[in-house]
């Protein structure tokens, strides 16, 4: 509210804890509350192993609408119920890209934090295969997928923003 901000967008690691307490602050404010989770997205289906461990990419996805926030509840349940990944203290809930097509009404989603699966590709030089990535979230969310900038003034941004830029 003392930033003039028209909306405010909350994306806890893995979870929505934090998405009551949002609503209660922008209750009887100007403010619009932005209800998200930053996922853990696997190109792995939920019938594979379980056993085994597999790369987790970060996935913003932000709930535009009632319908979005019952979509994004549902595949929150589900990568806990099903998707835990990883052994120990680096399990993960986890959900695969089929399930997040299958749910994308109401979605919004970005390319993420250099955790996303698109930034790694970059990072790791692997440009086709970045644009590769960015066409089908295109593709499955349309205008609802965006290609997200962040400078903390890492080397990593130096090399991921100029070619998120390009992909735009």
């Amino acid at each position: 509210v003392e930033q003039r901000a028209p909306a405010l967008a909350l994306t806890d690691h893995g979870v929505m804890f934090g998405a009551i307490q949002l609503l209660k602050q922008c209750k009887g404010t100007d403010v619009k509350p932005i209800i998200g989770n930053e996922m853990y997205v696997v190109n792995a289906q939920y019938n594979e192993s379980t056993t085994k461990s597999h790369q987790k990419y970060h996935q913003v996805v932000l709930a535009k609408n009632e319908v979005g926030y019952r979509n994004l509840v549902k595949i929150t349940t589900e990568s806990h119920i099903r998707g835990a990944n990883g052994p120990g203290w680096f399990r993960r809930p986890c959900l695969d890209k089929v399930l997040l097509a299958d749910y994308k009404e109401g979605l919004v989603v970005t390319s993420a934090c250099l955790g996303g699966e698109i930034p790694r590709a970059i990072q790791e030089g692997k440009h086709e295969v970045a644009e590769q990535i960015a066409c089908w979230y295109r593709d499955v969310f349309g205008d609802d997928f965006y290609l997200e900038l962040q400078d903390h003034g890492l080397e990593k941004d130096r090399v991921v923003n100029p070619f998120l830029v390009h992909l735009a």
